[in-house]
């Protein structure tokens, strides 16, 4: 971690201490949501199977699972905000919903069972968006997925039709769907993967056998121990096609993050993947995965080019292979990966699999952190401020990138932003902003920030501290007085609101 000044002290995704709490928030939720009875829609026939079966396999396989079955709008409503609180302290946010969709004017909604839509204008009041659900998940730590086993669109425009079926083909099959058309690609953040039971355009089946194709799939591979998320998803589109005999292809949109993931167990039970390296992480790929995951960086797949990357960035790795790392990086630069990008960017700087090349290397930060990527945008915060690369110290630019990753969520440069409102050094923000970003940090899930907070108060004037103890009072982590002492109670408050009970 490049040093500055007394803020300037934690170091990215390194674990200072052990805490040693009794309990914590679970780190993988799960929202399960299943629409059959519509009062004035077509009733669907598995939709209910679909979401009270997935639920019990999340549970079994260890995710926190909050169930909806036959919601009306306000009770879906409901259910969607005290979720999203809960996901904002877990690794992985997870949301399943069963029912009919409508693709309205470019957007998807879906559809809970009292709605009574006649017009387009009905669906965009009487549903909830995926844009919703979307920003239901965003602030969970690690990794955000969205499911749909509902493709629909609305294809007779201001009238809506939800029996109209549109492909023969599909009328050959004998089965229900749940609409007509499909639904609208995504474009959700990185970091989140949005999930589609058919591809846009196609129309998911709802099956004649209990649960639908897509459910059935979905439960038979996330219940696999050790197969990685990404070619989890893989194998339930192959498991879906053959079954539909290519009726359906389900489909992902978005990028999640280079770290590997395994709903059902890693292959290594005693690792923390929120905060272990990635190197070591993905070398505990199987090698029928690792084959599997080559196929995919071939058809283009920028994640599986990081994840083959980091397997030969790990030095107690037999195919550590730095120079091969840096051509797995390369093929993802020319794509666009900005987490290749930064990645690539070290290395440049450190001269591993190449020589130095600080010209490089600053042209990789930038490119990383023109689409916004957190991690580039804080480390070019240091080199300006401190002058690196070729850079000359420029504090003004360094705190503009420090502000910019902060407001991304990146939680070292939100609790160091703090600081930096708190030694007041940023116009025009004092200690109820600072409070703001500290607040935030503690949700972001950096141990370092807990640590700090928990045995550093005084660092912060008394002012920010007070104004802490009323962020958190406001979220009711926190009863007492706001006194700007940092004592028993305080701290029982930074740590629920951290996620720990």
């Amino acid at each position: 971690m490049r040093c500055v000044v007394r803020l300037f002290i934690l170091p990215v995704f390194v674990i200072c201490a052990q805490l040693g709490m009794a309990s914590a928030s679970p780190d993988r939720v799960a929202l399960v949501i299943g629409m059959a009875e519509y009062d004035t829609i077509t009733p669907l026939t598995n939709t209910r199977n679909d979401a009270e079966d997935l639920a019990d396999t999340l549970t079994e396989i260890g995710f926190d699972v909050t169930r909806g079955i036959d919601l009306s709008l306000a009770e879906l409503r409901a259910v969607m905000k005290e979720f999203s609180f809960r996901s904002e302290t877990a690794d992985l946010a997870l949301i399943y919903f069963a029912g009919h969709g409508i693709e309205v004017q470019g957007e998807n909604f879906l559809i809970p069972v009292d709605a009574r839509p006649t017009s387009n204008i009905d669906v965009q009041r009487q549903s909830v968006s995926l844009k919703d659900m979307l920003e239901v998940v965003e602030k969970a730590r690690v990794m955000r997925i969205v499911i749909l086993d509902s493709c629909r669109d609305n294809p007779l425009g201001g009238a809506i039709d939800t029996n109209a079926v549109v492909q023969s083909a599909l009328e050959a099959t004998d089965q229900a769907t749940r609409g007509a058309g499909g639904l609208a690609p995504a474009n959700p953040d990185r970091g989140t993967l949005v999930a589609f039971a058919a591809k846009d355009g196609q129309v998911a089946l709802d099956g004649t056998r209990g649960n639908s194709p897509y459910a059935r799939a979905l439960m038979e591979k996330m219940a696999k121990p050790g197969l990685e998320i990404s070619l989890m998803f893989r194998q339930v589109r192959d498991a879906v096609l053959q079954e539909t005999q290519n009726l359906q292809e389900p489909y992902t949109y978005g990028s999640l993050t280079g770290k590997p993931f395994y709903l059902s167990g890693a292959p290594d039970a005693g690792t923390d993947l929120a905060t272990a390296e990635p190197s070591k992480t993905w070398s505990q790929l199987r090698p029928d995965q690792e084959s599997q995951l080559l196929a995919l960086a071939n058809l283009g797949d920028t994640r599986s080019m990081l994840g083959l990357a980091y397997i030969r960035l790990n030095p107690e790795d037999s195919r550590f292979d730095p120079s091969q790392a840096v051509s797995f990086l390369e093929r993802a630069v020319e794509r666009g990966s900005p987490e290749a990008q930064m990645e690539l960017a070290k290395l440049y700087e450190q001269g591993i699999g190449v020589d130095v090349d600080e010209a490089r290397a600053l042209e990789l930060y930038q490119a990383a952190a023109d689409q916004d990527f957190a991690d580039a945008i804080n480390d070019l915060g240091f080199l300006h401020y401190q002058g690196g690369l070729g850079l000359r110290p420029n504090p003004d630019k360094a705190l503009e990138l420090f502000e910019r990753a902060a407001d991304l969520r990146h939680p070292e440069a939100q609790f160091n932003f703090a600081a930096l409102i708190d030694d007041g050094l940023i116009p025009n923000k004092g200690p109820k902003d600072a409070a703001t970003y500290l607040y935030a940090a503690l949700r972001s899930g950096s141990q370092d920030v807990l640590n700090l907070l928990l045995e550093r108060p005084t660092m912060f004037a008394e002012e920010t501290r007070r104004e802490l103890q009323a962020q958190l009072q406001a979220y009711e982590f926190y009863n007492g007085a706001l006194d700007g002492d940092i004592g028993p109670g305080t701290k029982r408050g930074i740590r629920a609101a951290y996620g720990l009970e």
